[in-house]
C-alpha cells in the first residue's frame, strides 16, 4: 500500500523540517485531524533544476510556502483562508482587520501552524510526483479525496 510509504504525520508547528532534502520532488498531503484537506506535488522539472545547480527547489520550498500562511501565490493558503478562516470570523475579528491590527495572512499562518499536519513521499522524477499527487487527489492512495482539490 503506497499510503504507508508516506512519512508519518508531521506538524506544521514544527516547521521548518530540515530532514526534507533541499532539492527534492515529491507528493504531499495535508490533514486537519482525520480530514484530508489537500494533496499536492512539488518538483516540477526537478531534473532541470538539478542540472542548473539550484540550491533549493521542490518539496521543501513548497511546504515552506504553505507554512508561511501567505495567500499571495499559494493556492493552498488561499483555500484555508477562504474555506476555513473567513467563514469562522467573528465581528470582533473583523474590527481588527478594519483597524489594521491583524491580517488574513497572519490568521492563516496561525491556523496552519496550530491545526494542520502534513505527510510526504519523495520520488525520483517530477512526473512521478505529479502522478502520485493526482492519485491522492482522486482518492486512490488514502481512500478519501481531499476537501480542497479533489479530482
Amino acid at each position: 500500500m503506497i499510503a504507508k510509504k508516506f512519512t508519518e504525520r508531521l506538524k506544521f508547528k514544527n516547521w521548518p523540517n530540515h530532514t526534507i532534502p533541499s532539492i527534492a520532488a515529491g507528493a504531499y498531503v495535508i490533514w486537519q485531524g482525520d480530514e484530508l484537506l489537500y494533496a499536492g506535488m512539488s518538483g516540477r522539472e526537478i531534473e532541470k533544476a538539478i542540472k542548473n545547480g539550484k540550491k533549493k527547489y521542490g518539496l521543501s520550498t513548497r511546504l515552506a510556502s504553505h507554512a508561511s500562511g501567505r495567500l499571495s501565490g499559494d493556492p493552498f493558503c488561499a483555500y484555508v483562508s477562504n474555506r476555513i478562516i473567513i467563514p469562522e470570523l467573528k465581528q470582533s475579528q473583523l474590527n481588527k482587520f478594519k483597524n489594521g491590527l491583524v491580517t488574513l495572512d497572519q490568521m492563516t499562518k496561525k491556523f496552519i501552524r496550530t491545526k494542520l499536519d502534513y505527510q510526504y513521499l519523495l520520488v525520483e522524477r517530477s512526473q512521478d510526483a505529479y502522478d502520485l499527487a493526482n492519485h491522492c487527489r482522486g482518492g486512490a492512495i488514502f481512500g478519501i479525496k481531499p476537501t480542497f482539490n479533489p479530482i
